[in-house]
């Protein structure tokens, strides 16, 4: 008998990867896929998280939104940890562009260049972009 058809087997983890394009605020789309990728860790996934873009401000340390009348919702990405969410990548030219180190941001994350990002992307079961 297959593990598959097994009546004892459990779920087959898939790799999901969530790719946020977006600046954190003016847009939903920040919001929303943070709360999709909290979901998603609940069922036991491989989750991984990339910042591309205006998407790496998502990360970026003291963000004041005071003046917009937004909660600031960034310090929710120290909680991923606790979600076993550890895969964070950013793309390294999007950092570049935008003037940003890994000293700017709140997580630690492992940077890519755009090769090894692809190479990342085929690796996935499931993309979803923000």
């Amino acid at each position: 008998m297959s593990e598959q058809a097994s009546p004892k087997a459990g779920p087959k983890v898939k790799k999901f990867m969530f790719v946020n394009r977006k600046a954190p605020y003016g847009t939903i789309y920040a919001l929303e896929s943070l709360e999709v990728v909290l979901i998603t860790a609940t069922f036991d996934q491989d989750v991984s998280l990339v910042f591309i873009d205006d998407g790496v401000y998502e990360l970026v340390k003291g963000q004041q939104t005071k003046g917009i009348g937004i909660k600031n919702f960034s310090p929710s990405y120290r909680a991923l940890d606790g979600y076993d969410v550890e895969k964070l990548y950013v793309d390294a030219d999007s950092m570049a562009q935008r003037g940003l180190t890994e000293k700017d941001l709140l997580v630690p994350v492992e940077v890519l260049d755009a090769q090894a990002m692809g190479q990342l992307m085929q690796q996935q079961d499931v993309i979803l972009s923000f």
